[in-house]
């Protein structure tokens, strides 16, 4: 039976609960750390058992692709995690800059497939593989020579988006969110903030699914069932450019979704679809921390 340091009634002591019960270590541990006053070292040192010697990150990290081999995701996923510990700079992310300059394609930036060096440089680099990690390095003002490059795609790639995806907005929007010239990024924001409520590409009523508008077709990997993302998916954040997207009623709505999708069992729903059983197991409390950290932001009370 897991023990709980909090109060049993609040979210946050049923997602401790349920961390305590399905999660692995590094879950475990960054639950600890964000809510509980865990410290990050212990999430730092947990992370490490997934880092190969080529500077990159492998072994099942990102839940969806399995194996011990590098793979841009993986590494992406790392580089949030030490970044939500303060852990984003230094020798290791120089390693892991040296390993992006590695795998990255012919254009200068991060595919969306190919674990190993050869790989990527035969594919195409994709915004939502790369703009996230831009996006979170520019904010830790790490500075390194694959960043040139990748930063010049990023703004190309969103300056070319007419009909985007959802997650290629979200990808956009971590781009948009770090990097430093803040005006062209406002700039960038407000065009695409435009063409998410023009395209019906947020849930702005979550009690009424009937009164959403027309499906939205998604690429592989996204959701299925052509349904849109909510307000508080495309700003996790209340600092974030796509904020000011949705009105204040839109956010409040959106986040009081968010806050009854916690499950029974005290975790939220993977939020991605469900390749493999092991893959839904291990994402789920990935997201449930996500959740709470988005809910917390806002000034919700998770307990």
């Amino acid at each position: 039976m897991a023990q709980t340091s909090l109060s049993q009634s609040t979210p946050l002591a049923r997602a401790e609960r349920f961390v305590w019960l399905t999660a692995r270590v590094l879950e475990q541990r960054r639950f600890a750390h964000h809510f509980t006053g865990g410290g990050a070292e212990a999430v730092e040192t947990a992370l490490a058992a997934y880092r190969n010697e080529d500077g990159g990150y492998g072994h099942g990290l990102e839940p969806d692709l399995r194996g011990p081999v590098s793979h841009p995701s993986h590494t992406a996923h790392a580089l949030s995690v030490l970044d939500g510990v303060g852990g984003c700079g230094g020798p290791r992310v120089e390693r892991v800059c040296r390993y992006l300059t590695l795998v990255s394609a012919a254009d200068g930036a991060l595919p969306a497939a190919g674990p190993s060096a050869g790989a990527g440089t035969r594919s195409r680099g994709e915004l939502r593989a790369t703009g996230p990690v831009v996006g979170l390095l520019h904010r830790n003002q790490v500075w390194h020579a694959w960043l040139f490059r990748a930063t010049d795609f990023c703004w190309a790639a969103v300056d070319a988006l007419k009909k985007p995806r959802p997650f290629e907005v979200v990808a956009a929007v971590a781009f948009l969110d770090g990097v430093p010239d803040r005006a062209r990024a406002a700039g960038a924001a407000d065009r695409l903030g435009r063409l998410v409520r023009e395209r019906g590409m947020a849930v702005l009523d979550p009690g009424r699914p009937d009164a959403r508008p027309g499906a939205v077709a998604y690429a592989a990997g996204d959701r299925p069932g052509g349904e849109r993302l909510f307000p508080h998916d495309y700003a996790r954040v209340p600092g974030s450019v796509a904020r000011r997207w949705f009105t204040d009623e839109e956010m409040n709505g959106s986040l009081r979704f968010l806050a009854r999708a916690q499950c029974e069992d005290g975790g939220w729903p993977p939020g991605r679809p469900r390749w493999t059983p092991v893959a839904t197991l291990e994402r789920r409390p990935i997201a449930t921390i996500d959740a709470l950290r988005t809910l917390r932001a806002y000034g919700r009370d998770i307990g």
